[in-house]
């Protein structure tokens, strides 16, 4: 099945502590069906020190379920869903729902 969201997406988070916040995903995690977005979900993390990183307590951002994620509309930037069509030259790609806009370029 094809992904629906994908590296490089501007995405809208629909629930959690991080409601309503906007990023891009900076990762997908397809096994797990989780995505890392930039700047939302941070958590801290206890490094040890490295001979390269000192180490001590870093800001990261952790994987969020695809579920609580929605893209952004290339046209309004608020939440839509997804679809496929495939144009007059057959290749197959991503639109919004909303707008009939092109996701993929």
């Amino acid at each position: 099945m094809a992904a629906k969201i994908k590296k490089g997406d501007k995405v809208i988070v629909l629930a959690g502590k991080d409601k309503g916040r906007t990023g891009e995903v900076v990762k997908m995690i397809t096994d797990t069906n989780r995505a890392v977005v930039s700047g939302v979900n941070m958590v801290k993390r206890h490094t040890r020190p490295t001979q390269y990183d000192p180490g001590g307590i870093k800001d990261m951002e952790a994987p969020m379920h695809v579920s609580n994620l929605a893209v952004a509309d290339p046209k309004t930037g608020k939440a839509t869903r997804v679809g496929f069509k495939t144009l007059k030259d057959g290749k197959k790609v991503r639109f919004a729902k909303k707008s009939g806009e092109v996701l993929d370029v």
